[in-house]
Formats: structure tokens, sequence, C-alpha cells
């Protein structure tokens, strides 16, 4: 273990230097699969040509394909997989539960039956908005954030039982589904094909004004996640120990709470409900750098980066000409380790 105490003190931070080598391996990972996804299409430049796009210096060909048509994505699943990842960390830590996760306890539902909703409300006859697209993480931010404070306040009962608000979140999860459907009838036909989207999970069709919106969002939540991180750890003690310690356990609760709603609201809004990346990417981090909550919810954002951008540049080169929803990917792998841990914490 290393100190560093920056700010003249102000700051103490111990880190372990086998930590910040796994970061970099997976911070250098991140940057492999993102140039490796500027590279790869239907239109494919070596991986060099890409990294020399990315800097500025390819031929204006390569620059309009890179910039306009694949970066947006990229960077959309990148957001979305970070921010859907740290969410998973902050409720796994929360409920001391590994089976929980955005999309098992409905938050992922709910974010995507209000944005359907907001699609279907707010737009005219001629199929175009009415209010901005900018409104669109607010209203997944809602819709997730009803769907969590029903999910906590029907498994509260003389305290949260881990058990009982996995069983609630994905009965939940069915009605929020079922709102999407009747969302879908009631809307505009071309709402069908969005909703289908947003309930597999694709980042297909992302624009850079959507990148705008989206990145400050997923940077100011994963930022305030890490600075509050110390208090999460009190957290997974549990309540008896973290009240002992002087910890204000309701409060801290609700703001992780509302970090990990506003994150999956982020990731749900622009690239629908993606499932399974906030089960499996903290599991894997928690692997690599253990239990504490700094390096778990860092790593953990790394990877589910990875994981989301890996299951888009699967999504749209395995099958040409045809184009898998990134959703699909994450599905087929996150289902039978959902399954895999099920056996393993069936006691």
């Amino acid at each position: 273990m290393k100190a560093i105490r920056p700010l003249r003190g102000a700051v103490s931070l111990l880190i372990e230097q086998k930590t910040v080598y796994k970061m970099t391996a997976l911070f250098a990972g991140l940057v492999a699969v993102l140039i490796a996804s500027a590279a790869l299409g239907d239109i494919k430049f070596s991986p060099i040509a890409a990294f020399q796009t990315i800097l500025g210096f390819g031929d204006p060909f390569q620059h309009m394909v890179v910039y306009s048509f694949r970066m947006p994505r990229i960077l959309v699943a990148l957001c979305a997989g970070a921010a859907l990842a740290a969410a998973g960390a902050i409720l796994q830590g929360l409920v001391r539960n590994p089976l929980a996760s955005p999309d098992l306890i409905g938050m992922t539902a709910g974010g995507s039956a209000a944005v359907t909703a907001f699609l279907a409300i707010f737009s005219d006859k001629n199929n175009a908005l009415t209010v901005s697209i900018a409104w669109l993480p607010l209203a997944a931010f809602i819709g997730a954030a009803v769907t969590a404070f029903l999910v906590y306040l029907l498994a509260w009962k003389n305290g949260m039982s881990p058990i009982r608000l996995i069983l609630i979140g994905i009965g939940l999860t069915a009605a929020m589904k079922a709102v999407t459907t009747m969302m879908m009838i009631i809307g505009p036909i071309y709402q069908a094909s969005k909703a289908n989207m947003w309930m597999t999970g694709s980042v297909n069709g992302s624009s850079w004004g959507e990148v705008m919106i989206m990145a400050p969002w997923a940077v100011i939540g994963l930022i305030s996640v890490l600075i509050a991180s110390r208090h999460l750890n009190m957290q997974q003690f549990g309540d008896e120990l973290a009240i002992g310690a002087g910890a204000h356990v309701e409060r801290q609760r609700f703001f992780f709470l509302a970090l990990a709603t506003a994150l999956v609201g982020g990731a749900v809004a622009f690239a629908g409900g993606i499932g399974f990346v906030g089960l499996m990417a903290p599991h894997i981090a928690r692997r690599l750098v253990g239990s504490h909550a700094g390096p778990l919810i860092t790593a953990a954002a790394l990877i589910g980066a990875i994981l989301v951008m890996l299951a888009d540049l699967a999504g749209r080169t395995l099958f040409l000409p045809l184009e898998v929803p990134a959703g699909v990917f994450t599905a087929a792998i996150g289902a039978p380790y959902f399954i895999y841990l099920l056996f393993r914490t069936k006691g």
C-alpha cells in the first residue's frame, strides 16, 4: 500500500500498487477496444489508420466514417456501459446481494417505460418531438426513480430483505414492460421500432448531440460516486455496524440510490435497456480489485464500458449486412452468468 496526500495533505489516499497496474491494464484494454471499434465495420481500416484518424491525421474519407458514423455510437456505448456497471456496483453494495443489478430490480425497465412514454406523449402528427430531446434523460431518470422507490418501499418490512427486493424487482420489471407495450400501442406507429430498440438495448443511430448530453451526465455521476465511495464501504458492513460507526445509514442509502438511478436513467435514455452489464461487470471487478468501493466502482465502470463497446462491435460486424443490437450479446452472456450466480448463492 502507498499513501498519497494531494492538496497539501488535505486529502489522504491509500493505493495498492497491484490495483494501479490492473486499472492501467483495463484502461489500455478500453483504448484498444475503442480503436478496434473505430477501425472495423462494413468499411474497414487498419488500427493504425483508425488511431491516426482519431488524433485528426486521417484522410477526409476516414475522418467522415469515424467521426460522423462510428465515434458517436462508440462513446454512447462507453458511457452507458460505465454508468450501468457503476450503478450495479452501488446496488450490490447497498443491499449486500450479488444478484442486485439495475435490470433485475426494475430500474432499467422503469427508465425504458418512461422513455417510451415520453416519445409517445410528446410527438406530434408529423412524428417530430414537440419538446427538446435534452429532457429525455430526465424522463428516464423519473421512470427509474419511481421504480426504485416502489421496489424499496415494497421490500421494506422491519428492514430490507435482499431476497424480497429481488423478487419484487422482478415483478415490477414485468409491470414496466407492460407499460412499455401499452405506450407502443397507443403511440405513433413509428414508436414501435424505437420502443423495441430501447427494450433490447442498442446504440445504433447515436449522434454527437446525444453524446454531448449523455457524457456530462455520466461523468458527473461517476465522479460523485467515487467521491462518496467511502460511505458505500460502511453500507456493506450492515446497518448495525454502520450506525455504530456513526454513519447516517438511511440518508446515505437514499443518496446512493439516487445516484444509481441517475446513472441508469442517463444510460437508458440513449442506449436502451442493455441487460446484465450491471450484474456482470461488478463481479468481474470484484475478482480483480477486491470489494473496496473506490477501486471496485472504477474497475466496474471500465469493464462495463468494454463489455458494451465489444457487444456493439460484435453486433455490427459479425452478421453483416445485418446489425444486431448490443443488448442481444450482453443478454447471451449475462443470462447464463445469472443462472450460475443463482446456483452459487442458493443457500
